[in-house]
């Protein structure tokens, strides 16, 4: 996508090079003429920055979305957005550390996992805005945000899911799909858990034996202890597919890479169905292989508290994605067209304005 700056705990030169370079990208007082001088003058005052979790900003998913969504503001608003990647948890603190010495005034933070650094990070600079994404910032689970001055931006990813699992369902000639994420956090699970329920829906609603293997419920499923595109995510995918499994979703950004590596070994005809980002898209190598994809519109959301940030119209309400308001939603089938059932895409569209009616109920975390 681009080439990405690492900011680390020892990267002062780094620190010092970013900081030179957002400063050359403030547009000279004198050129700011006119009526507009004034908001022109205050738009190039404000520094919008964005720190990754260790997928890092190519990650095909949501940290590329995130990024995209923030960089197409700062673009609108005319100033550079300062971005750093981190490359385990343990960048999260410092990272956060670097962007407030750098003088940013809304910083995006992108995944569940920098949800304890950004509440620090929010806490100790109540005149920063801070927008994370996929986390509510309630690390007590009083149900209150920990932080009053960052903006949640979460999906009810299950309502979409809820559709790949009916159109998986649909779709498997062994009877069995399969998923498997990275880690059990409520936003890896929801995933999971809404795939789960559609197919169960669409067994139960067609009088078809359907099994979903790799998830049982809460925290008990198939997980590959990261998020990273490595071994245990390449053996943890053979493992569903030896299961019988022609479906499989991986949840946990570039873990999907090992589905990849485990489908082309395997020699079986496997569908994938990717999350957040449309697959078929952001990585041609998929195309081959993926069905659909669970949508999570994080880079108009994004964009949106950015640029409300940039205009001094804040907000640190909650925003939360569903099919409704489109936050959430299906991909297209692409190259899956005439594989599916020509009744799949009526029976989900009347599936999809179920949920959204609230005659057809899809549960998660986000509900309680």
């Amino acid at each position: 996508m681009r080439n990405t700056r690492k900011v680390v705990t020892s990267g002062l030169v780094a620190l010092l090079a970013t900081a030179t370079l957002a400063a050359c990208g403030e547009a000279p007082e004198e050129e700011n003429g006119g009526s507009d001088s004034g908001s022109e003058a205050a738009a190039s005052d404000f520094q919008p920055c964005i720190v990754s979790d260790a997928g890092g900003f190519d990650d095909k998913s949501f940290n590329q979305l995130g990024y995209e969504g923030a960089k197409q503001a700062a673009d609108e608003l005319g100033v550079e957005l300062i971005d750093v990647e981190s490359n385990s948890e343990n960048d999260y603190g410092p990272n956060l550390e670097a962007l407030v010495s750098q003088g940013c005034n809304a910083i995006v933070t992108v995944g569940f996992a920098l949800s304890a650094a950004t509440v620090e990070s929010a806490n100790a600079n109540p005149d920063i805005e801070y927008i994370l994404i996929d986390d509510a910032a309630d690390n007590d689970f009083d149900g209150e945000k920990d932080a009053e001055n960052i903006k949640p931006l979460l999906y009810n990813t299950a309502e979409a899911a809820f559709l790949a699992g009916y159109a998986a369902a649909d779709y498997t000639k062994t009877g069995t799909v399969g998923t498997y994420g990275g880690q059990p956090f409520p936003t890896v699970t929801i995933f999971m858990d809404g795939f789960k329920q559609g197919a169960e829906y669409y067994a139960e609603e067609k009088g078809k034996d359907v099994e979903v293997i790799g998830f049982e419920g809460g925290e008990k499923g198939s997980f590959t202890g990261g998020f990273e595109a490595n071994e245990a995510a390449t053996s943890t995918a053979r493992r569903i597919l030896d299961q019988g499994a022609d479906v499989i979703l991986p949840v946990g950004g570039p873990i999907y890479q090992g589905a990849l590596t485990a489908i082309a070994d395997s020699g079986q005809d496997v569908a994938l169905v990717g999350v957040d980002a449309d697959f078929y898209e952001t990585d041609p190598n998929t195309q081959d292989v993926v069905m659909t994809s669970i949508l999570k519109d994080m880079k108009v959301s994004t964009y949106e508290a950015i640029m409300s940030a940039g205009e001094g119209e804040f907000d640190t309400e909650t925003y939360v994605g569903t099919l409704e308001n489109g936050g959430v939603g299906l991909a297209p089938f692409h190259n899956f067209e005439d594989k599916v059932s020509d009744s799949l895409q009526g029976e989900l569209d009347e599936v999809k304005a179920g949920i959204i009616d609230g005659s057809i109920e899809v549960t998660s975390y986000l509900d309680q």
